[in-house]
Formats: structure tokens, C-alpha cells, sequence
């Protein structure tokens, strides 16, 4: 977006596509933003969007598809808090009226489609990010910085866990169905995990052996893997979609040192010394991230591009656990 484009007084004028809970969320980080102004609601349930109307856009039309939104209300900016099913022919219809685009992740329900949106992305307008979270987190951007630094050798393994309270809150919803959640608790929430490892490391996966359970739900639940990385190094992963609480460690072990997040804070340890590091990263999250890319100020947080390893690895995990094999990556696409 150039620079003075929706640099008014009534800010960048942006679309919400998805009243539900992650849509609140987004909703909430723009209104405290201030950049950006919510213009156009849409949902196919009119209760949704009018509830997110009330408390964060009392001057919002609400629209019940994106088809009937384009027609009607022109905006600059959307947001895309759908279903994963929408995704593909949402962010496309959104880019075909050169609307700029932040997806929640994953991007598509398929490795074609998300091939298809980063072909359709490249030159870079209009813009098209994906809502990987963590990627803005003081945390991990403090992590990248210290691993891909080289100053303390390379990386020689990487452990990983989450724990989440999330089976017991997707009953009833479309988050229970393969259809519009391929891979669970994995494939959704960890997805965030699964980006990170490449975030921080910039390192590509080669092979995977993984064990699944789907715990009484209709989509997987608890997963746990054993991966190599290139340059042999080993990654294992833990994801606890049916905990009682929150929990989530990522551990870097380097050959001078290990560099480790555990309870919202980031160690460095050496000869059995740990210690907090203090020089953090700025803080931010994947709205201001991208209202910052569109204003030119940084490169974009996450492109499409990105979108693609996830879903491989991914894949390559859900498969290792349907057939109880290793898993090399590639094999799932020859």
C-alpha cells in the first residue's frame, strides 16, 4: 500500500471476515492499533457480526458473504478468520479486488490451493500474509536472533512441547470435523509450533516418524513425533490437545550453548549455568505486524511462502501416524 494511501483521519479501511472467537481477537488488537478502521463485518450468522459491531465497530455494515461485502462496501484491508475450507476462494475473491490480505493459518485445506495462493502472491500486491502469531512474539523473535546470530554455534537438536485445555472446547464445532480442520489439534493450534521450529532455525525438515490419537474426537488430539532436520539435526515434538492447562516450552540446544523459552521468559545456558536473557526483541502481534508492512516500514512477517512447509511437514506427521512409518519429505508430493 503506498504510504499515504488510508492515511486519514478514518484510517485503512478494513473488512473482518469471520465474527467468531479468533475474529474477536483480531478485532480487538485493531481497534487498540488505532490505523485501521473496521468498516465491514461479515459473517453468515447475523448474531456474530452484529456482537462484534456492538463492542468494537458501532459504524460497521455487516454482510453475510464476502461476494455480497465487495459489492456493496469497499475496503482496502481484510482480515480472514474463517474456517479453513473458506480460506482459498475468500483470500482470492478478497485479491481479485486488490484488497490486501492477513489469513489466519493455516492458509488453504490443501497443498494445491496453497501452491496456487503463493503463485497468485508473488510481486506482492496486493499483499498477502499469514496469521502466524508467534513470528511477532518478543520470544521467539529474541530466539531467532541469538540461534541465527551463529555466535553460539550451530544447532545440534530442538525440543518442543504444548499442552492446551482444546478438545474439551471444540464439541460442536468445525474445529471436530476433518473436513474443515484436517489434522486437529496438530493441524490448527499446532501450527504455530510446526512454523516456529523453521522460523528460528531457518532450518528444512528431511524425515519424520510420528504416533497419533484422536482421544474420542473426530479429528487428532494428542500427536507425537521424531523428526531430523537438515544437517542431521534431531527435533522432537509434543502436542497435548487434551491437558487441563497451557503449557508450552521450546528448547534450542546449540554446540556452545542452549537457548530455551520456558514460561513466557527466554534462557541461555552453559556449563550447567542458566541464565534470562535481558536484550528482548520488540513485542508485537500479526495486525500491527502487517499494518507496519503495508505502511513499508518492514518486510512482510509472514508471506504466503511460509504457509507451504507447514503444510508439507504437517503431512508428512499425519501420515507417519496413519501407517506407522518414517516419513520422508517430498515423498508425499512424487
Amino acid at each position: 500500500m503506498d504510504q499515504e494511501r488510508g492515511s486519514g483521519v478514518d484510517g485503512i479501511r478494513l473488512a473482518l471476515v469471520g465474527c467468531g472467537q479468533i475474529g474477536r481477537l483480531h478485532a480487538e488488537r485493531i481497534a487498540a492499533d488505532g490505523r485501521a478502521r473496521i468498516v465491514a463485518l461479515c459473517d453468515p450468522l447475523p448474531a456474530n457480526a452484529t456482537r462484534m459491531r456492538d463492542e468494537f465497530a458501532r459504524d460497521a455494515a455487516l454482510f453475510g458473504s464476502v461476494e455480497e461485502m465487495l459489492t456493496a462496501c469497499p475496503v482496502e484491508t481484510a482480515v480472514v478468520c474463517t474456517p479453513t475450507n473458506q480460506h482459498f476462494e475468500q483470500v482470492r475473491l478478497l485479491r481479485a479486488r486488490k484488497v490486501h490480505v492477513l489469513c489466519e493459518k493455516p492458509l488453504a485445506d490443501s497443498r494445491e490451493r496453497i501452491v496456487q495462493l503463493i503463485d497468485e502472491s508473488h510481486g506482492g500486491k496486493p499483499a498477502l500474509s499469514v496469521a502466524y502469531q508467534r513470528r511477532c512474539w518478543s520470544v521467539y523473535r529474541t530466539l531467532k536472533r541469538e540461534v541465527q546470530s551463529g555466535r553460539h554455534g550451530p544447532v545440534r537438536s530442538l525440543t518442543a512441547h504444548v499442552s492446551e485445555k482444546w478438545q474439551q472446547n471444540i464439541a460442536g464445532t468445525w474445529r471436530d470435523d476433518p473436513a474443515f480442520n484436517p489434522g486437529g489439534f496438530i493441524g490448527d493450534a499446532g501450527s504455530h509450533k510446526i512454523d516456529i521450529v523453521f522460523f528460528v532455525t531457518g532450518l528444512a525438515p528431511r524425515e519424520v516418524f510420528a504416533h497419533s490419537d484422536r482421544r474420542g474426537s473426530r479429528v487428532e488430539i494428542v500427536t507425537t513425533l521424531s523428526a531430523r532436520l537438515e544437517n542431521d539435526v534431531a527435533l522432537s515434538m509434543n502436542f497435548i490437545g487434551n491437558s487441563q492447562h497451557f503449557r508450552e516450552d521450546f528448547q534450542v540446544h546449540c554446540a556452545e550453548a542452549d537457548l530455551l523459552y520456558r514460561d513466557g521468559q527466554v534462557f541461555i545456558a552453559c556449563n550447567n549455568k542458566v541464565e534470562r536473557l535481558v536484550e528482548m526483541e520488540p513485542e508485537t502481534n500479526p495486525n500491527a505486524a502487517f499494518l507496519d508492512f503495508l505502511s513499508g516500514r518492514v518486510e512482510n512477517f509472514a508471506p504466503a511462502s511460509v504457509a507451504l512447509p507447514v503444510w508439507d511437514f504437517t503431512q508428512a506427521v499425519l501420515e507417519s501416524a496413519r501407517t506407522g512409518k518414517q516419513v520422508r519429505l517430498g515423498e508425499l508430493q512424487t
